[in-house]
């Protein structure tokens, strides 16, 4: 992989084993000044693991790291001056107010007063929290201590920033405002590399990496990805969905199915052949449904499809 000008992250054939099990497998991939890449994959899939060998916090078993032109394994604590690494549980002190945390993290990394004020004046007024900066960090909401876990990874304006799954669990109003906050980043030219177990964020990131088991499925804008299925894919309306998954689980033309509450989302070789068969199907079995039609494919479509295929294309090399 060659690196150009915009290369903040270069990650060439990372790989990680612990017992019995390779977490990371040879990932390659860059991330550009002034982007949002994301980390996409379950659990299990090797995001943490990956995003602590960018952090420096880990040493990978194969492969090199650079961050903003410092190598990682070479020179952690250089490269950790232009970087931010905010894990799943950010390190905040809860029996510190708002502004003494910010303080605390300023100081750890030599940031001036009178900058430190501009700075987390700025970032509190994006992520709402102007008015709780006298507030005990331990008497904020989940969402708001992610905020406040932003606020500090930034505070000493990071070249690079490394955000371990950072909407778990976080409501909907404190998660629009997180992505508010990465997207006015952008224009600084940061570089924002992001985690997520999440497959409808990924349409948020400029750039995604679906990983699996620790391997890189895709690599590709979002748009991109979704042209990748190459196959149609079926919204099913039915107020019975687990009993049409039955019925639909092996049946021809099908290579992956995900229940969506109110029916099935199902991926198939040919969506105008298969739409009237199994109409057919459904009446025959007598499984009511409300609709079915073709829809335009998604992120989690590609990866479910393609996790599901290569499950079966194992096993059909096993037999």
């Amino acid at each position: 992989m060659a690196a150009n000008s915009q290369s903040a992250v270069i990650a060439e054939g990372l790989t990680k084993n612990f017992p019995g099990v390779r977490a990371v497998d040879h990932l390659s991939f860059e991330v550009h000044a002034g982007e949002i890449f994301g980390l996409v994959g379950p659990d299990g899939a090797g995001k943490t693991t990956t995003l602590r060998m960018l952090a420096g916090v880990m040493p990978p078993d194969e492969g090199s790291v650079v961050v903003a032109g410092s190598d990682v394994i070479r020179d952690p604590e250089g490269a950790k001056h232009h970087l931010s690494y905010m894990p799943q549980r950010f390190g905040l002190y809860e029996d510190l107010t708002v502004d003494e945390n910010i303080r605390f993290y300023a100081d750890l990394f030599g940031v001036k007063k009178a900058e430190r004020d501009q700075r987390a004046t700025q970032l509190l007024q994006a992520a709402g929290m102007g008015e709780f900066r006298k507030r005990l960090a331990g008497k904020l909401s989940g969402g708001m201590k992610q905020k406040l876990g932003l606020v500090c990874a930034l505070i000493h304006r990071p070249k690079v920033i490394l955000l371990d799954e950072p909407t778990t669990g976080v409501d909907p109003v404190s998660r629009r405002d997180f992505w508010r906050i990465l997207y006015e980043l952008i224009a600084e030219g940061v570089a924002i590399l992001t985690s997520t177990a999440y497959l409808d964020e990924a349409e948020r990131c400029h750039r995604v990496a679906l990983l699996h088991q620790g391997k890189l499925l895709f690599c590709d804008t979002p748009n991109n990805l979704k042209s990748k299925l190459g196959k149609g894919v079926l919204s099913v309306i039915s107020p019975e969905p687990l009993r049409l998954r039955a019925q639909f689980e092996h049946a021809e033309g099908i290579s992956s199915l995900v229940v969506t509450g109110d029916g099935l989302h199902v991926v198939v070789d040919d969506a105008r052949r298969r739409i009237p068969e199994f109409e057919a199907r459904m009446k025959e079995a007598g499984i009511p449904f409300e609709a079915i039609h073709q829809v335009t494919p998604t992120i989690e479509d590609l990866f479910v499809d393609a996790v599901t295929t290569g499950a079966e294309e194992v096993h059909r090399a096993q037999r």
